[in-house]
This record gives C-alpha cells, sequence and structure tokens, in this order.
C-alpha cells in the first residue's frame, strides 16, 4: 500500500498548490475507500496538511504571490477555530460528519458558481484595512471550524466568502489559502492527538502521504503560474463536484 500512498500524497499535494486545498478532498474520500473511519481519514490528511502548506507557502511566498499580512489574520482566525475541531470529532458520528461535508460543500459550490465578484478598486479603496482585517480573521475563523474538524483544507470552503467579501481572485485566494493551512493543521493536529483521534497507525501513514505531498505541491504551484484565471476558476468548479460526487458516493454506501 505504500507505493498508493505515495502517489495519493503526490497528486494530494498538486491540488495543494494548485487550488490551496490542503488535500483533504482527495485524501479523505480515498481512506474512506480503503476502509478507514472517517476519523481516521481526517486525522491522516490533516497531517498531510502541515507538510504540503509549509513548503508550498515558502514557494508561494518567494513567488510573491501572496501578501504576509493577509495570510497571519486569516491564520488567527483558523488557529482560534480549528482549536475546537477535536470536540467536534469527539461529538459527532462519522454519518454526520460525512453529512456536514457533503452540504457544506453543496452550499460552497453554489456561493462560488452563482457569486459576484465585487470590484476589487472597492474592495482595496472604499474598504478599511481594519474591517478588511476583520473579514480575514472571520473568513479563517469560519474556516477552521468546520475545515479541521472535516479534515480539508478550507480552500473550498473561504473561496467564496474571499471572492464575494474581498473581490479576491482564485489564484491569490489559493494561494492564501495554502498559507492559512499552516495555522489551522498544526492547531488541528494539536486538538485531534488530545482527544485521541490520531493514533500511532495515523501518524506513519500521514507521515508517507505529507512527504511525498511536498514534491507534488511544487508541481502544482507550477501549474497555478502557467494557467489563466479563466481556466483555474473553470477547473476548481470541477474539483467541487468530483468532491461532492465522492462524498455522496460514500455516506450512501453507510447509511
Amino acid at each position: 500500500m505504500i507505493f498508493l500512498y505515495v502517489f495519493i500524497g503526490v497528486f494530494a499535494g498538486v491540488t495543494s498548490g494548485l487550488f490551496g486545498l490542503g488535500g483533504g478532498t482527495t485524501i479523505v474520500p480515498s481512506m474512506l475507500s480503503f476502509g478507514f473511519s472517517a476519523h481516521h481519514a481526517i486525522g491522516i490528511s490533516v497531517l498531510q496538511m502541515i507538510f504540503a502548506s509549509i513548503f508550498g507557502s515558502i514557494l508561494n511566498y518567494k513567488k510573491r504571490l501572496f501578501s504576509f499580512r493577509e495570510g497571519i489574520f486569516l491564520g488567527v482566525g483558523g488557529l482560534i477555530g480549528a482549536s475546537f475541531s477535536g470536540v467536534i470529532l469527539s461529538i459527532l458520528s462519522e454519518v454526520v460528519l460525512e453529512s456536514v461535508f457533503l452540504a457544506l460543500m453543496c452550499y460552497s459550490l453554489y456561493q462560488f458558481a452563482l457569486g459576484k465578484k465585487a470590484k476589487q478598486e472597492n474592495a482595496s479603496i472604499k474598504m478599511s484595512l481594519k474591517k478588511e482585517n476583520l473579514i480575514l480573521i472571520f473568513a479563517g475563523s469560519l474556516t477552521g471550524i468546520f475545515a479541521i474538524s472535516l479534515g480539508v483544507g478550507g480552500g473550498l470552503i473561504m473561496m467564496p466568502i474571499l471572492m464575494r467579501f474581498l473581490g479576491y481572485d482564485t489564484k491569490k485566494i489559493s494561494a492564501l489559502a495554502l498559507f492559512f493551512i499552516i495555522f489551522s493543521s498544526i492547531s488541528g493536529s494539536y486538538s485531534l492527538f488530545s482527544h485521541g483521534v490520531i493514533d500511532t497507525a495515523v501518524i506513519h501513514i500521514g507521515l508517507v502521504i505529507g512527504i511525498a505531498s511536498m514534491f507534488g505541491v511544487s508541481i502544482g504551484i507550477f501549474m497555478m503560474e502557467k494557467i489563466s484565471n479563466f481556466w483555474h476558476k473553470r477547473l476548481l468548479f470541477l474539483v467541487y463536484i468530483i468532491s461532492i460526487c465522492a462524498t455522496a458516493f460514500s455516506l450512501i454506501q453507510k447509511i
């Protein structure tokens, strides 16, 4: 299985670098199909996020693809929200978790597809810096609560929020989401470990997939630089559809 884990890690890394997803949208459904429980699948995904997010954010920062200030405010929100993940996982069942994830993805897809992007000049001129920072913290907190509890990085969750209220394009949000994952994944990993969700087996698999994802994330960032905003947004739409279908299939099998 180790070669399969490596392949999943590389593929998850590509999606992390390309879309800022953290890999959970591919890792969680994959681990569920291998027979892992939802809690262990989420734990493996969260561990992988640490590797991909740190390495990918270093690459993105060197390429000046995101603002450090914006990333910090998102990250602070992520730390706050992710700290509740262990409590949520210790209370909710697998079916409830997957149902919440499915509903959240459907709502995010709706907002992403139909939500109108704010004009960039309005976001940068008329909105005060304090208000922008508050929106970033709010988006980070909300994303952190749900993302780590469900084993996803949060790019798909924060994408419609930052597009609608701050007018960011999908490439900028992808880079910010990957940086955000550093905070939420570390906070979430500690929370999951302290509540007994992460055990030795989960750590070993998470390390294999996480190290492999570092190679994939460099490929994903390279691809993001090469494609246009037009195609980047349409590829994201496809990722939403795939994630929804995979989760729905897994949920149907459990009901």
